[in-house]
């Protein structure tokens, strides 16, 4: 178990990636903090974990509120002692092409998934820091490094997530914390289920491999990286895929 003993906070835990995620951490040895908006969201996400080994602890919080996310830290820290992982998972879309995407759209998403992730990280980081140690796994995409129709709002933040990486690999790499950020390509789940067929063909047909990833899939890459078997691994982006952008 190459997590054994480890802390760690997922945001955007309580379905899809998240929730493989929280899963695979807990096989791994993990004590996770899943941290999702909504008590019926997270209720039932800790429930589906029943049948798993291992601690796992439910927080509700908004990603966006500086104070539910000082809250969650300091009763992570005050509960397991420390905070090894934080995995910003948590994100949201709001598409429309630039001329009819709105303002509000456009603010929602980048202060969900650029600010939250600003916000959780500048909040666990002293702790990694004190310790001496940690990783911080931004969850970027694709989308990202090379944009997407109608997504100015959702390829802005998650680019943004890489300058973040790169920024605290140098400012935090001394003081012994890792950060790495993450691209997943095409992934099945339920957020693909309103997509038509032919769109989805159409996705296929791009990826090399001639599938979806699998939750399961980038789960197991998070994994690797939280674990000290990545311990030399600082400030990279790295694409998981299935080689759609050769």
């Amino acid at each position: 178990m190459r997590l054994k003993d480890k802390v760690a906070i997922i945001t955007g835990g309580a379905a899809g990636i998240g929730l493989s995620t929280v899963r695979r951490f807990l096989q791994e040895g993990a004590r996770v903090a899943l941290v999702d908006i909504g008590k019926d969201r997270v209720d039932a996400a800790c429930a589906q974990l029943a049948d798993v080994d291992g601690e796992v602890a439910g927080f509700v919080v908004d990603v966006t509120h500086r104070a539910q996310i000082d809250a969650m830290v300091d009763a992570v820290r005050s509960r397991w002692g420390r905070i090894d992982v934080l995995l910003n998972n948590a994100g949201i879309t709001k598409d429309a092409r630039l001329v009819k995407m709105t303002e509000a759209q456009f603010d929602q998403v980048i202060g969900v998934n650029l600010k939250g992730v600003f916000e959780c990280t500048q909040a666990v980081a002293p702790v990694m820091i004190e310790q001496g140690a940690g990783v911080v796994i931004n969850v970027s995409s694709v989308v990202g490094l090379y944009g997407n129709f109608g997504q100015t709002n959702y390829a802005a933040t998650k680019a943004g997530l890489i300058g973040f990486t790169k920024t605290w690999a140098r400012e935090l790499g001394p003081k012994g914390v890792r950060a790495v950020a993450v691209c997943p390509g095409f992934i099945e789940t339920q957020i693909l289920a309103t997509i038509p067929e032919e769109v989805m063909k159409n996705m296929i047909d791009r990826v090399p491999l001639g599938r979806l990833g699998k939750p399961e899939e980038i789960a197991a890459v998070y994994a690797f990286l939280a674990s000290d078997d990545a311990s030399y691994i600082n400030g990279a982006v790295i694409e998981v895929s299935g080689g759609i952008m050769m």
